[in-house]
């Protein structure tokens, strides 16, 4: 079980997954993915990350879980690694801008729009975004979660979360934001057109109120991938909420998975 954080993310957020994981015999993994050399870009970037789980995972048969854009990188990894993918899992999943009028309803439209017409600006405001990690991650935390909505402002409320979340930003922004850029100006950029070689299972956790990545965006994620089996909506859920509350039913789903290719054909 492969997975992949969200952007801004680091591998820490495989803590969520970690008591559900154990439970169902599942080993977990998180590849560093804003650690790979800035000479991987494109189709090249996820080429490597689809090598380095390879390695990972020798003759094994591999499960991706993706949150966020992390949904986004996934997938493209996916198409790298034909055969071999037992089933895809997607949470709060960031679907390809070009693919809808989505950027009205989500919270980080701003950025999205600065990465897509001025990279240089966006890459700027990554820069300070950076500094804010170093120096006052509470207040990069505040700000970036300024627009939290439904259960996501719960969390918030969550000593624990609040911990952790804050060490994701810090890490992603002070120590891997070129990593980040490479990731964001790649999600930007047009990719619906790939999604027709995701051949393998797949299926999608939302929630129903989040401004993150809308409702809308699972919508078109179900209908433009020729295997996805499953779409849960969580009525009340947002985006970090629905990614702690689906915990438990996908790491049953892929145990559920693995029980069926073990079993005698």
């Amino acid at each position: 079980m492969f997975y992949f954080h969200g952007a801004p993310g680091a591998p820490q957020e495989c803590l969520w997954f970690d008591a559900q994981a154990r439970d169902k015999d599942l080993n977990i993994f998180c590849l560093d993915r804003f650690s790979a050399p800035q000479g991987y870009q494109g189709e090249g970037y996820f080429r490597l990350l689809a090598t380095e789980m390879l390695a990972c995972a020798g003759a094994a048969q591999v499960h991706l879980v993706g949150f966020s854009i992390g949904a986004f990188a996934a997938l493209q990894t996916c198409r790298h690694l034909q055969g071999r993918v037992a089933s895809v899992s997607l949470i709060s999943a960031g679907a390809p801008l070009e693919a809808g009028d989505f950027l009205p309803g989500m919270a980080g439209q701003q950025v999205f729009r600065l990465a897509q017409r001025w990279p240089v600006l966006f890459r700027l405001l990554s820069g300070w975004q950076a500094l804010l990690a170093r120096f006052a991650p509470h207040l990069l935390c505040k700000l970036l979660f300024a627009s939290a909505k439904a259960a996501d402002r719960q969390c918030l409320q969550q000593a624990e979360f609040r911990r952790l979340i804050s060490a994701v930003l810090r890490d992603c922004f002070a120590l891997q934001v070129a990593g980040y850029v490479r990731e964001v100006l790649a999600y930007v950029t047009p990719w619906a057109g790939s999604l027709g070689q995701v051949k393998t299972k797949v299926r999608i956790w939302q929630g129903a109120d989040d401004n993150w990545s809308p409702k809308a965006m699972a919508d078109y994620l179900a209908q433009a991938l020729s295997g996805c089996e499953q779409v849960e909506i969580m009525p009340g859920l947002s985006h970090y909420s629905c990614l702690l509350q689906s915990v438990p039913s996908v790491c049953a789903a892929i145990r559920k998975d693995v029980e069926g290719l073990s079993a005698p054909q």
